[in-house]
């Protein structure tokens, strides 16, 4: 294999189709693949089905061409939105050489999967990066998404549970593939321990607590105060838990139970942050109470800056984190078994650094962005050489 794509590749590669380039998991992981396709020689491109987002900017600023529907910025046609962004994207789809597509989130690969067959690109793949919940509540998407899988070269997961819920909903095996989220090994924090500390006015001998989660109410926000009020009489004075992530409606919810349990003056509610990995570095242990995950770059993140992770066991998050070796996993919706996780492991420095240590070794052997992106070029060009998934080795899991 070279290391660089065939001078025959069409100009424009691989398109990218999601919704928006809005601040979140996925668009973040898209940027990340992005500029490390780049790098290694691909043309890349993306559309955008609801608008551009602000993470648009970083994208072109990587060298990758950057469409968007210009429907999100007529709110007189909202109902019409979902068919301006089928013209919009079959007028990219007819204008540009593009042999390979590549959708990411629902509402992209509802208004585009169908699109491209329209279109004639033979070469359509579909990422599914979180667990099938929604479907639920919105059936008759979940029909035609069942249905489109048909239409896919390539389905791929980012966590075995996630690939588990695609089999069942009828995507063929030999089209299957598995690529584990990826992040840089190398990001490190920009300021010490002390220096983030002493902006958030957090004592240098602090136990801190982090979790990096919007506040949504599948994440689970209120079992994880409802466990630090069963905890709180057996952590140490002065413990902090630091809230990291935009407000998604459970913050009123959120801050008033903490409130009622008199342990309001205990969390910092921060927001949405860009220096992430500072806040990590200024804590001690990582939690995640989702109620439902494909799979969690917060997790990830955590384990590169060496934190122990309390997480429950939904989605990819058992699969990111081995029980007792890495840090906890406890089952979801239970703070009392949350609780009793984070009493221990903060009675426990020793525990905490070994949990520690070997998360980054493991985030480094298995989710490192260098073998993440590997895995989508082999996918790509095993496609183009006319192999089924099922073949290429980098995302085949039997």
């Amino acid at each position: 294999m070279t290391d660089r794509p065939s001078e025959t590749m069409p100009a424009t590669g691989v398109l990218f189709v999601i919704s928006s380039l809005s601040v979140g998991g996925t668009e973040r992981h898209l940027l990340s693949i992005s500029r490390a396709l780049r790098a290694r020689g691909w043309k890349v491109a993306v559309c955008c089905t609801g608008g551009e987002g602000p993470l648009a900017d970083d994208f072109r600023a990587a060298g990758v061409k950057v469409f968007a529907a210009p429907s999100a910025r007529l709110p007189a046609f909202r109902r019409l939105r979902p068919a301006l962004a089928a013209v919009h994207l079959m007028s990219v789809l007819v204008k540009e050489r593009v042999a390979l597509i590549h959708f990411f989130l629902p509402e992209a690969y509802l208004i585009g999967a169908p699109l491209a067959l329209l279109a004639g690109i033979k070469l359509r793949i579909m990422s599914r990066r979180s667990l099938n919940a929604y479907q639920r509540k919105y059936m008759v998407a979940g029909f035609l998404e069942r249905r489109w899988h048909s239409l896919m070269a390539a389905v791929l997961a980012n966590s075995r549970a996630v690939l588990r819920e695609l089999e069942l909903e009828g995507a063929r095996p030999e089209r299957l593939g598995l690529i584990y989220n990826g992040l840089d090994v190398g990001v490190q924090a920009r300021r010490s321990r002390d220096a983030i500390r002493a902006e958030l006015g957090l004592k240098h001998d602090a136990l801190v607590f982090i979790i990096v989660a919007n506040l949504i109410q599948y994440k689970g926000h209120l079992d994880l105060i409802e466990a630090f009020a069963r905890a709180a009489d057996r952590l140490p004075q002065g413990w902090r838990l630091l809230v990291v992530g935009r407000d998604d409606g459970a913050g009123p919810a959120t801050k008033a139970l903490a409130a009622s349990h008199g342990i309001a003056d205990s969390i910092l509610f921060l927001g949405a942050r860009s220096d992430v990995p500072d806040l990590l570095n200024a804590s001690d242990i990582g939690l995640l109470s989702s109620h439902e995950e494909g799979f969690s770059n917060a997790i990830i993140e955590g384990m590169r800056a060496r934190l122990p992770m309390i997480v429950t066991a939904v989605g990819g998050n058992a699969e990111a984190v081995i029980n007792g070796e890495t840090g906890v996993v406890v089952p979801p919706r239970d703070p009392a078994a949350l609780a009793d996780a984070i009493a221990e492991l903060s009675s426990d420095s020793q525990r905490r650094r070994n949990y520690g240590d070997s998360g980054r070794r493991r985030m480094e052997q298995n989710f490192a962005l260098g073998s993440c992106v590997a895995a989508y070029e082999a996918t790509y060009r095993g496609l183009l050489a006319g192999k089924s998934p099922s073949e290429i080795t980098e995302i085949h899991r039997p």
